[in-house]
């Protein structure tokens, strides 16, 4: 159940939908071998989301890997601890109707193995307990050539 989640982000990181995706990349990017806050990063979403990676790229193994919020706190631990990852928000659009929220959010992305990428994170919000949720992330990348949208590109 949402109430029985600890409320560790403060107030204005889950007050607005905006507030919410940008806090997301702020919690995930990082400086190399600095430790991400991963408490207030969980407590941006339900306990029960699912994240969901979409590749197009036969490198990168299965086309479509779904772990829990746990699984991805930990590969991401794993994986960049001793890098550098930075996600920045190049555009997005919202549609939301009572209570709840679609977010397109395009993105670009670098690592210390200076691999840089853009693609689209695709948030499902829920507003509950004065607050907004994040009830499962879905992301692609344009590894295969296709193009972000431009609706998707802007503010």
């Amino acid at each position: 159940m949402v109430s029985a989640q600890k409320k560790l982000s403060s107030d204005t990181a889950v007050n607005s939908i905006d507030a919410i995706v940008r806090e997301s990349l702020k919690l995930m990017s990082g400086k190399k071998g600095k430790a991400r806050d991963w408490p207030a990063f969980r407590n941006l979403f339900l306990s029960t989301a699912n994240l969901t990676a979409v590749y197009h790229s036969a490198e990168q193994g299965e086309p479509i890997e779904t772990v829990s919020l746990e699984e991805f706190t930990h590969i991401m631990d794993t994986k960049y601890h001793n890098k550098e990852f930075i996600e920045q928000e190049i555009g997005k659009q919202v549609d939301e109707y009572n209570g709840i929220a679609t977010v397109f959010q395009s993105f670009y992305s670098k690592d210390s193995d200076n691999k840089e990428v853009r693609g689209i994170n695709c948030y499902q919000l829920i507003y509950s307990d004065n607050r907004w949720w994040i009830a499962n992330l879905v992301w692609t990348d344009d590894s295969n050539g296709v193009s972000i949208p431009k609706k998707y590109t802007s503010n």
